[in-house]
């Protein structure tokens, strides 16, 4: 299991700065058409500060290796175990929904 958990992590970071471009790039593409959108300000609001967020993720994941990626993610669940559950719930749903489909 902790070779496994090693092969994981080591992939991980060597993925790290393909995902934060990748995140970049969806931050960049909604901030581009933020003011395109339909819905007025509020939406337009919403669109710059997910964007916002995306920027600000693909910075974390360029400054932090695996292994603090995970001691976060452990922290925050022992900080927060309600919302982590919901959270861990819905992605089992949709994982489920999504490996389900014919």
């Amino acid at each position: 299991v902790t070779d496994a958990a090693g092969d994981a992590a080591a992939a991980l970071d060597e993925r790290r700065s393909t995902a934060a471009d990748g995140l970049d790039t969806a931050a960049s593409a909604l901030y581009d058409r933020a003011d395109d959108l339909p819905g007025g300000d509020t939406v337009r609001n919403v669109a710059r500060a997910t964007a916002d967020r995306l920027s600000t993720g693909a910075d974390y994941v360029r400054s932090h290796d695996a292994k603090r990626m995970m001691a976060d993610v452990e922290s925050f669940v022992k900080s927060n175990p309600g919302p982590a559950l919901a959270v861990a719930a819905a992605f089992g749903f949709l994982l489920g929904r999504a490996l389900s489909r014919d």
